[in-house]
């Protein structure tokens, strides 16, 4: 019996259909099944690689991390430890017989070290003030790793925790400053800062090598590891804001010091704007770093630049990339340095020749979260993912092009639950430019059926959507929405002109850009146009709140860690700088919300953080209480230990919840599959 290739064909799309067809629903709790693949760390004989594995457990709140071992083809994968406390931060040892590792075994985070045929981990480190972002020196005499102390204690233990019990335990419990910060995104600052440290594996000492009451590594929200040995082992880099006022600098330094804290040198002195994240390149002759132009503008374009340790001088070397430079490392070789760079909703993988400064992309099209060289520069690895693929590590072969998958952790989910991908348009919008969108269709889509929609503004607001894995991206098309994201005017990926087009506009052009997508979604067939909601988090919550103040287009909006009065916001955030750049002129409390209290109509949910400083939670509450009196519904939910990011476990379930519930209420989509308020009341979660 023989078949036209077409009706082949359709026989092959119909069964892949029907498979696909029996895919639960994603829900909350799929989320927290996913297993999060952590950066790769390639041996130094280049045939292994080490990676980390996350899982969660929803209910006891809790996750885990333990360390992979595999051919850097993929094959031979084996779980190298095992155990109840986290490990994580694995570094192959010179002749890659073991790796060493940091886990919290001992209460603090520790350096220990197994072999890789297997055994007991043994305990290197026994640091009072914990051990964290490790890195050994090349020679494997040495350790690099950060700690937070008092600097009048230095690295005494004793002295350091008899200060922060009298701060947490002592009868008189107050916040004293004399200078900003006062407190900084979650904490109070209370006279602790991080400083650099080495441990010798020889004499097992440590000693503070960035001694002084700054931060060493400049702080950074998800925290630095901006510091490395130099290829001899006898130098160190790193980066440092030491200025008067830093709450309203961006203006951080690299700096070198010899390996025994001696002979500090700034190598950036004649910038005033930022530069940060040094490394030395293998040959020694020169330190790679970030780098900004334009002082007290954090979302200038972030640049490449080499410093020439002889000479001491510096160049830009990525003038032609149009976007910010991310994540760098040098080829073994030192002739060229590979680098992720935002562009156009994706992460790819470019490669800059150190002499000539060209640029040339080798992948394009994927965001890699991480990525990690061969010792011969003949391949890479990387992690990556889509909005349909949590991460997973993958192979690129930079001689022949070959590129494949090399691990699937999370095979088991992705068979059995619908992970929706995303479509992309391209939308025109304010001064003619094209606007990028990314939509999530619901599961089990009918294109004969018409849905709820749900628009997602970002924060930042200097930031981009990419076509990468999210909760967001799929909590709610499994409850059966249409879900939709775009990177409006400010976003960054799209050139620095479009990225400056947002600053003292808040409500310009990248409002204007919303609406005309909306009308793009509205008339989109599958649609339904009178059933419209939209979310948003810190400047996509003060957007939100700009939605109340000028259209009422939306049935319901979901604010988050939103501002609302640009004035109360300007004098009480802590990082004076992106106010003062952003908000700079003289008429902008126009943009601000609580100017068109008149205007407001749409029933509003409103989260916030207790602990949020960048964003105080005061800012909500007032909202809410303008809501409420004007007998608008709206709901607000402050979560009392968490600041402008919740906690994934702890904080992020009701999240979700709540959003479904509110959308439920007002979009007629799927359920949330628990009540909120009994969430809180009887710790729901957490009950087996």
């Amino acid at each position: 019996m023989k078949f036209k290739l077409s009706t082949v064909f359709l026989l092959l799309i119909s069964f892949s259909l029907s498979i696909y067809a029996q895919k639960k629903a994603f829900e909350i709790e799929d989320l927290y099944k996913v297993k999060h693949v952590g950066s790769p760390t390639i041996s130094n004989n280049g045939e292994l690689v080490a990676f980390t594995v996350t899982t969660s457990n929803l209910k006891e709140a809790k996750s885990n991390t333990d360390i992979y071992v595999m051919d850097v083809d993929g094959t031979n994968q084996k779980q190298l430890t095992n155990n109840d406390a986290s490990d994580f931060n694995p570094m192959w040892k010179a002749d890659d017989s073991g790796v060493f590792f940091s886990s919290t075994r001992t209460g603090s985070a520790q350096l220990f070290y197994i072999p890789i045929d297997g055994g007991e981990a043994e305990q290197i480190t026994d640091f009072g003030l914990g051990v964290s972002s490790s890195k050994l020196s090349k020679d494997g005499k040495s350790l690099l790793f950060k700690a937070t102390l008092f600097p009048e204690c230095g690295i005494n233990v004793d002295c350091n925790y008899r200060i922060d019990e009298g701060l947490s335990e002592g009868p008189i419990q107050a916040h004293l400053a004399d200078s900003l910060f006062v407190r900084h995104w979650t904490e109070y600052k209370v006279g602790k800062y991080t400083h650099v440290l080495s441990y010798s594996f020889e004499t097992e000492e440590y000693k503070d090598l960035t001694p002084g009451y700054f931060n060493s590594p400049a702080f950074s929200a998800g925290g630095s590891n901006h510091y490395n040995f130099s290829p001899n082992s006898k130098f160190i880099t790193f980066d440092s804001k030491r200025v008067i006022n830093p709450a309203a600098s961006t203006n951080t330094d690299v700096f070198i010091v010899d390996s025994n804290g001696s002979n500090l040198t700034n190598i950036t002195i004649n910038n005033n704007a930022a530069d940060f994240n040094p490394k030395y390149s293998p040959n020694g002759e020169y330190i790679a770093y970030l780098t900004q132009l334009i002082p007290t503008y954090e979302s200038d374009r972030i640049r490449l630049a080499i410093y020439n340790v002889e000479n001491k001088t510096s160049e830009i070397i990525t003038d032609d990339f149009d976007n910010w430079v991310s994540s760098f490392e040098w080829s073994s070789d030192s002739k060229s340095i590979y680098f992720t760079g935002f562009e156009k909703g994706y992460m790819p993988l470019f490669k800059v020749n150190v002499g000539t400064k060209q640029i040339e992309k080798t992948i394009d099209k994927k965001v890699i979260r991480s990525f990690a060289l061969s010792p011969n520069n003949d391949f890479v690895i990387y992690s990556h993912s889509f909005v349909h693929k949590p991460t997973e590590l993958a192979y690129l072969n930079l001689t022949s092009g070959r590129n494949i998958d090399l691990t699937n952790v999370n095979k088991a989910l992705t068979d059995s639950v619908d992970v929706r991908p995303a479509e992309q348009a391209w939308v025109k919008g304010a001064d003619g430019k094209l606007v990028h969108l990314f939509i999530v269709k619901p599961h089990n889509f009918d294109s004969t059926k018409k849905y709820p929609l749900i628009i997602n503004i970002h924060g930042g607001p200097q930031y981009q959507w990419m076509d990468s894995f999210r909760g967001d991206w799929q909590v709610y098309p499994g409850a059966g929405y249409v879900l939709a994201f775009l990177n409006p005017h400010g976003s960054i990926g799209y050139g620095q002109d479009y990225t400056a087009a947002i600053s003292d506009d808040w409500d310009g052009k990248v409002f204007e850009d919303v609406m005309k997508v909306t009308e793009y979604l509205a008339d989109l067939d599958y649609v339904d146009e009178t059933r419209m909601g939209a979310m948003g988090w810190s400047y996509g919550g003060y957007f939100m709140n700009l939605l109340q103040a000028k259209t009422d287009k939306f049935k319901c909006l979901a604010s988050m860690m939103g501002i609302y009065d640009l004035k109360e916001f300007k004098d009480e955030t802590e990082e004076l700088w992106f106010a003062n750049w952003d908000l700079k002129r003289e008429d902008y409390e126009t943009m601000s919300p609580s100017k068109y209290e008149d205007n407001f109509k749409t029933p509003t949910l409103i989260i916030a953080g207790e602990k949020d400083y960048r964003i105080p939670y005061t800012q909500s509450l007032r909202y809410f209480t303008v809501l409420q009196n004007k007998g608008i519904d709206s709901r607000l939910i402050i979560f009392k230990n968490d600041g402008h990011w919740p906690s994934r476990l702890n904080s992020m379930p009701l999240y979700y919840n709540s959003h479904l519930e509110w959308f439920n209420k007002y979009l007629g989509g799927g359920k949330a599959p628990w009540d909120s308020k009994e969430m809180i009341r009887n710790n729901y979660l957490n009950k087996n």
